[in-house]
């Protein structure tokens, strides 16, 4: 008899108050929107221990490595089933030209890393290292081309170097000479970086303009067609969506960017680990807020795009921190725990709902910057909670979405409240169901009710992701701190399935027929 089976991804604590109940209809899809695997990306830049310690570590190095990548990394990575990875920022990649990191290694020139602690930069990490990491990981590659001090020339020197059959022109033929015949599949390509901030503090106006003479000499081999992303709004800077969609033409661009971070205060980002239950309502109504920013955004490309043809795109995303106490404050290191767990569970519920326009979404960033799904020291590696998330996400990946509608209770917290359960579903092409449940609340459990008769559920197991305090974390001396164990906590009668949810609280639970 064919099986279905259910994730519901929801977050966990152990204090529980009295729990109240949610009941959730499920609709019968009405379209057959997919939530894109892409919405699962995630973020190299060249920025403290990322790229260097992270996922390079040279090829003479003691860790396991194959041409310099550590393998525990991509083994890793490939858990979680890591569908895109963009590169080389970020800040950095307006200011990187690709040509210094390609050749002999010890021909290639060092700069100084002006956004990132003042480092010195000496390209041993390049093109051929990044894509072939691509390769190794089956993701598909994200290159963020640097508009802010490069050239039109440059791009698209770089698109032929890296996509363009060896014979075809110099650049192929350069990239044979260092040692690769064949071209890379590269099809993810962003016109600059915060075009608005780091990337040349333009107006959108002018970036506009820059950006369609740079799209206009953007061609792939044979009229394949590239994917060109264009550098979007920061959170509700909505005129610069406006004008991008006003003034730029259809047919040169596939896809607009969408910044946003859930921050405290910019000034005063508070701790990773030693936050206040303040801290971390603030952050989790930062992180609720992109359901508003997403759906702002949108209303103003439909009405210059009712088809539907340009994509928004959330290629940098997560919670911001204070550095962990001891650590360069330009590289970015914070500590991950229960709160980044509750913070990702809801964001990309967010993003799942919104599928029909939201194609590709990469957290920042991968390895030890920000909200980072592994850390690592020296030869030791951990995973955040966050890699727990994505890892009991992996079944929504180019599974069609599934409409919910329920009334979310309130999580309160001194006079404010914010929804307190998000949910998302989908269904994969063996008929399979999933749902994913968050409960953000600090305090208060929550009963679930979901009506699945229609369905024929006669079985359910599953797993539970739960902590004593939102504050828990891995370390690399207690790395399974936080780690995902067995779930028994649901009951079937009457055609409803049934659980309770601890507060920020996390159960993948699966169901047969």
């Amino acid at each position: 008899m064919k099986s279905f089976f259910f994730t519901l991804t929801l977050l966990c604590g152990l204090a529980t108050v009295t729990a109240q109940s949610v009941a959730i209809t499920v609709e019968a899809p009405t379209d057959t929107t997919v939530i894109s695997r892409h919405i699962y990306g995630h973020f190299a830049e060249h920025l403290g221990r990322n790229i260097y310690g992270g996922f390079y570590v040279g090829d003479t190095s003691e860790i396991p490595n194959r041409e310099g990548i550590r393998l525990d990394v991509v083994e890793a990575l490939k858990e979680i089933e890591i569908p895109n990875l963009r590169w080389p920022g970020g800040c950095f990649a307006d200011t990187y030209h690709w040509k210094d990191g390609i050749g002999p290694v010890e021909d290639r020139p060092s700069i100084l890393n002006v956004w990132w602690g003042n480092v010195k930069e000496d390209n041993s990490f390049g093109t051929h290292n990044f894509l072939n990491l691509c390769e190794m990981l089956d993701a598909e590659p994200y290159l963020s081309a640097n508009v802010g001090s490069g050239t039109p020339q440059e791009l698209t020197d770089w698109i032929k170097y890296t996509t363009h059959p060896a014979g075809s022109s110099p650049m192929p033929d350069l990239r044979a000479e260092n040692g690769r015949e064949e071209p890379w599949d590269v099809k993810y390509w962003g016109v600059g970086n915060e075009a608005w901030g780091c990337g040349g503090n333009m107006r959108p106006e002018y970036y506009a303009d820059l950006y369609r003479r740079f799209a206009t000499f953007m061609t792939g081999w044979q009229n394949d067609e590239l994917y060109r992303i264009a550098s979007g709004a920061s959170g509700d800077d909505y005129k610069w969506t406006e004008v991008l969609m006003q003034n730029i033409p259809k047919n040169l661009i596939e896809a607009i960017a969408l910044h946003h971070y859930a921050v405290i205060d910019w000034a005063a980002k508070g701790p990773a680990v030693d936050f206040t239950e303040n801290q971390y309502f603030i952050t989790m109504k930062e992180a609720l807020k992109m359901d508003e920013l997403i759906e702002e955004h949108v209303a103003i490309m439909d009405k210059y795009d009712p088809e539907k043809r340009v994509d928004l795109l959330v290629d940098e995303w997560g919670g911001w921190y204070e550095v962990e106490p001891g650590t360069n404050p330009g590289f970015l290191y914070q500590q991950n725990t229960m709160r980044d767990a509750m913070l990702a569970g809801a964001t990309l519920n967010i993003f799942n709902n919104h599928a029909d326009r939201v194609k590709m979404a990469n957290i920042a960033q991968a390895i030890n910057v920000l909200q980072a799904v592994i850390l690592t020291d020296e030869e030791k590696m951990l995973l955040t909670p966050t890699y727990h998330v994505f890892r009991m996400y992996v079944p929504h990946h180019d599974a069609t979405l599934i409409p919910l509608s329920f009334e979310s209770p309130m999580y309160t917290f001194e006079g404010e409240s914010l929804p307190a359960i998000s949910a998302s579903a989908s269904r994969d092409d063996e008929g399979r169901m999933h749902f994913s449940l968050v409960n953000i609340d600090s305090k208060q459990s929550h009963e679930i009710e979901l009506d699945v008769a229609a369905l024929g559920i006669t079985g359910v197991t599953g797993e539970i992701l739960t902590a004593e305090t939102l504050q828990e974390h891995n370390t690399f001396d207690n790395p399974d701190q936080v780690a995902p164990t067995d779930f028994d906590g649901t009951e079937m009668s009457d055609g409803k399935l049934r659980l309770t949810i601890p507060p920020f609280s996390l159960v993948v639970l699966q169901g047969t027929k």
